[in-house]
This record gives structure tokens, sequence and C-alpha cells, in this order.
């Protein structure tokens, strides 16, 4: 794993490193957190005694008891407004929502309220809160359970919004979020809470910061959450053809990490913004429209999408035909018009 420049590792009596699943990552970062912090509380539907519908939280309420870790009624407004008033008053609490569209009940409380309050009062009231939401497709779901919706939270002013690929970034992002003094929304991708990787729990991430997790020299594929992974295997096939590719995990959506995307694309000259919501008034439209503002006069090829498609989510047996797979980044680079094709 390629460790971002700015993630730092904070110095610990035992070894820290351990293999272990992207939900595993965030149970870890959870309890590691509640370890650490009086202030932290867990709460939201089932992820009591049940651990949640991905078990991200299980264990947690029978080893710290339900004052730090309880279930809630089916009301995701009342989750998030609970969560507000706590926060108003001293406390940290991370609410999990189950699914991406079942947010949306509660996402009057988030623009009007979670995201206004530290402009609102001047900076008198801080929200330090964490909005956990599984994410995306690739599990067979039907719809309500596999929306991409990053772009309702990075298009309102006074969120952050992160969204990690790998069990590492799942645990240092997680803990950054809940050290925040701000209110995070914090993406996890239900496909990838099942994939393994080394998880150094002394390495702390840094709000903000992309990382290169693949050099290469023709041309920056730019992606985040599970369209990562599809990148990396793009990278893999592009390369037994010859060709080098760069990926660039963005992972922080709001706030942007500008110089190494901009750095990024303007070692290549080239670049394809891959992510599996749909592609209209999306992240990576605005990815897309950053990389030409700043990179314009090192562009040798117009940047490229690839994303999921504008229409509703598709049904489980079509999904495959959905979201954006290594055949559909491997063509969108083909078309970036390189000198020894012409």
């Amino acid at each position: 794993m390629t460790i971002a420049h700015d993630d730092v590792r904070v110095d610990t009596p035992a070894p820290t490193t351990q293999t272990m699943t992207m939900a595993a990552a965030l149970n870890r970062a959870l309890a590691d957190a509640i370890e650490a912090d009086p202030e932290v509380v867990v709460f939201g539907e089932d992820v009591g005694a049940l651990g949640g519908v991905f078990r991200i939280t299980d264990g947690l309420t029978a080893r710290y008891g339900e004052d730090r870790c309880f279930d809630t009624p089916l009301a995701e407004s009342g989750i998030v407004g609970t969560a507000v008033g706590m926060a108003m008053n001293g406390m940290r609490p991370v609410v999990e929502m189950q699914f991406d569209a079942f947010a949306l009940p509660a996402f009057e409380q988030v623009v009007s309220h979670v995201a206004k309050m530290g402009n609102r009062t001047r900076g008198a009231l801080a929200l330090p809160m964490v909005i956990r939401i599984p994410t995306g497709g690739g599990i067979g779901g039907v719809e309500h359970h596999c929306d991409s919706s990053e772009a309702y939270y990075a298009h309102t002013p006074g969120l952050t919004v992160l969204c990690p690929s790998t069990p590492q970034d799942a645990y240092s992002l997680l803990r950054a979020a809940i050290a925040s003094p701000d209110p995070v929304v914090f993406l996890e991708p239900k496909k990838l809470y099942w994939t393994r990787g080394e998880v150094d729990t002394s390495l702390v991430a840094e709000i903000g910061s992309a990382r290169v997790v693949r050099e290469g020299t023709d041309v920056t594929l730019l992606s985040y959450g599970s369209s990562v992974a599809t990148c990396l295997e793009a990278a893999e096939i592009a390369a037994s053809e010859g060709r080098s590719v760069q990926v660039v995990d963005v992972r922080s959506l709001s706030p942007i990490d500008d110089a190494t995307i901009t750095a990024a694309v303007r070692s290549t000259g080239r670049a394809v913004v891959v992510a599996e919501a749909p592609g209209y008034v999306s992240v990576a439209s605005e990815i897309q429209s950053r990389v030409f503002e700043r990179c314009f006069e090192y562009l040798e090829a117009p940047v490229r999408r690839v994303t999921g498609f504008d229409t509703p989510y598709a049904p489980p047996k079509f999904e495959h035909w959905y979201l954006p797979d290594a055949d559909r980044v491997l063509d969108a680079i083909d078309s970036l018009h390189f000198e020894d094709e012409r």
C-alpha cells in the first residue's frame, strides 16, 4: 500500500499492523475512538445488540455498554437531530444510516442544521459529529439500497465528505473524522466491506488529502471509493499492453486535494475520472472541471469521465451493466489521442 505524503505515524509501544477487512477496520476505529474519548457515542438503527446490518458495530454494546453504543427508533431525522443536540453540548456522536438512500429523510437536518450551525453562530457552536453512510452498489441490492449520493453532501458548504477505498483508509479516515471539530459525512462503499488489507492503527490520515496509489507516466485515473479498485484493474491490463497508468485515490471529496490531483494530471497530460454515481452534476463532473481549470495548458487530450448512467440504479441482475468496469475505463484511455497511435 502507498501511504499518502501527509499520513503520519504516531509512536505506539506495541505492534500496530494486522490484516483485516474494511468492516473490521471500521469496527476497530469506532472501538479505539470510544476508548480514547469518553464523549464519543455511537448510535443508529440496529447498531446495538445486532451490531449493524453489516456488523460494523458488532460487539461494541457488549464491550462498552448501552451508554456508548445503542439502538434508536426507525427515524433518521430524529437520529441526526439528536446527534446535533449532543454535539452542541460537547459530545462527539457517530451515527449510522443503514443504507445511502435511507439517509434522505434526514437530509433536511443535515443541510439546514448540521452544515450551517458553525456559520450561523459565527463559530460559537461547533458540531463535532460523524454521519456514517453505507454507499454504492455491487452487492445485488434493490433500489434505495445501492444509491451513490455523495454529490448532495459534497455540494453542501459546511460538510466534510470522506470516502475510503481500503481498510487502512477506512480506519485512518474514520479516526480523523471522529476527531474533527467539524461535521463529517463518512461514506462507506458497502461493496468493499469484505475486502482485506493491512491496517496500521498508528497511522493518522489528514482530511483533505488525496493519495497516489499507483505511479504512471501516460495517463492519470482519478477516482474514490469502490471505483479505485476498478482503476487499478484497468491499470494492470493497460500495463500488459504497454501503457503506463497512474491512479489517484481522491478519498476526500470535500475538501478536495487540488494540489495532489493537479500535480498528478500535469505529470501525465491526460486524465480520466471514474466513479459509479451518475455522471450528470456529479463529484466526477466537479473533479473534471477543476482539472480543466488548473491543468489546461498541460493537457494533451480532453479529460474523460467514466461513471454510472443517468438512470435510477439498475435491478440486481443488471447492475454489472450499470457499474463502471475495467473495459469502460480502458475505452476511455484509448480515446485520449496518444502520439504513438496517430
